[in-house]
């Protein structure tokens, strides 16, 4: 009689030190880490909100040296990465902390990769494509939604071809998280939405996920209860120290969630869309999200049923088209709420530029893990669906 044995999953996950102050704990891990010099990474938005400033003097505490990049934009461009990885080389570094958003901490990513493999950063795209390890990566979040400070994925942007490219590899997971909500009191409202949608992004499409498994589907369902129930009132009081802590944390489960179990559709469109038009990444995945949710329902109606729970939706006597539907309305609901209720059209995207997305889609690793197949028509159809 044959067995059916639970699939194994790996799980990846950098030391986490999660709380108010834990930023200012950086040199610590600097000096066990054994760094002699260190690249501090940031962008001059963060620099000017003084949080790299409380990195800066953790360090000088422990009489460790530091150099500090800050040539970050949005969506972090190859040729950023390949500077910071040239200053890395020419100070003799050996240990690279990161401060700010997704932007310089996937770029801290793309420096540690091309600081100890070489080569053009936009080489390494797709799974597993690192060969030699990369330095030590100590990463303080300043937002809340990204997720970069703990998951194993790295996002940068080749302008030259107009789009994204994923790095998905255990070698950039941080090795240490210093994960502090006090450092999001300096974001804006609009940055703010962007990051909850995304992060609530993350934890939906990690659980519908062909890659999920108990441990990621613990984490992911975490955060969208807590990202769908706190997020609005977040921004509505954002002095509220308390809601921001549990952003942060329902941003951190999702971001352990889908650095685990992997994303889908609405994350390879979002980051050809980003790459296209430069946009920021949440709002890409915000425009998608309840057309990406209409395409998969089918699929996972099970598990959309479990997300409408979470999502305090009363399925009771509900056929799936209602479910999908109640779903798609408390989502499009949120986006109103937050102010994210820009449509496709709205960024410039034309009929004419959705097969150009909808291919580099398609060759984005995410879309590997959708848990409905997809062909070119139908993630043009999803993006036709969005204008």
């Amino acid at each position: 009689m044959a067995i059916n044995l639970p699939t194994m999953r790996k799980f990846v996950s950098p030391e986490i030190i999660f709380g108010v102050g834990s930023r200012h704990s950086v040199g610590n891990y600097a000096e066990a880490f054994g760094a002699s010099k260190v690249l501090v990474v940031s962008d001059p938005g963060v620099v000017a909100a003084g949080w790299v400033r409380d990195a800066l003097v953790s360090l000088e505490e422990r009489d460790i040296d530091y150099v500090l990049y800050t040539n970050v934009t949005a969506n972090p461009r190859s040729t950023e990465v390949m500077e910071g990885a040239a200053l890395y080389n020419q100070e003799h570094c050996n240990l690279i902390v990161a401060v700010g958003g997704g932007s310089p901490m996937d770029c801290a990513k793309g420096i540690g990769i091309v600081s100890s493999n070489g080569s053009n950063i936009l080489t390494y795209e797709g799974i597993d494509q690192i060969a030699l390890p990369i330095p030590p990566l100590i990463f303080i979040p300043t937002t809340a939604g990204t997720s970069a400070d703990v998951s194993q994925f790295c996002i940068i942007s080749d302008r030259n071809n107009l789009n994204k490219i994923s790095i998905v590899s255990k070698s950039v997971v941080p090795d240490v998280s210093l994960i502090d909500p006090e450092t999001t009191s300096t974001m804006d409202r609009f940055l703010t939405a962007c990051t909850g949608v995304d992060a609530m992004v993350h934890a939906i499409e990690a659980f519908v996920s062909t890659g999920s498994g108990p441990l990621t589907d613990s984490y992911a369902l975490d955060a969208i209860e807590i990202i769908y129930a706190n997020l609005n009132g977040h921004i509505q009081t954002p002095d509220d120290i308390n809601l921001r802590e549990k952003i942060m944390l329902g941003s951190m489960k999702a971001g352990l969630a889908f650095s685990n179990a992997i994303l889908g559709a609405n994350h390879a469109m979002a980051h050809s869309l980003g790459g296209m038009k430069d946009l920021a990444h949440g709002l890409c995945n915000a425009i998608l999200i309840e057309h990406v949710i209409d395409f998969n329902f089918s699929s996972v109606p099970d598990k959309f049923r479990v997300i409408a729970q979470k999502m305090n939706i009363d399925c009771r006597g509900l056929n799936d088209s209602e479910v999908r539907n109640r779903i798609q309305t408390a989502v499009r609901q949120l986006k109103t709420d937050v102010g994210l209720r820009t449509t496709l059209a709205e960024t410039g995207v034309s009929l004419s530029d959705i097969p150009i997305l909808a291919s580099k889609a398609l060759r984005d690793p995410c879309i590997l893990t959708n848990p409905r197949h997809s062909n070119k028509r139908d993630v043009e159809a999803v993006y036709e669906e969005a204008l």
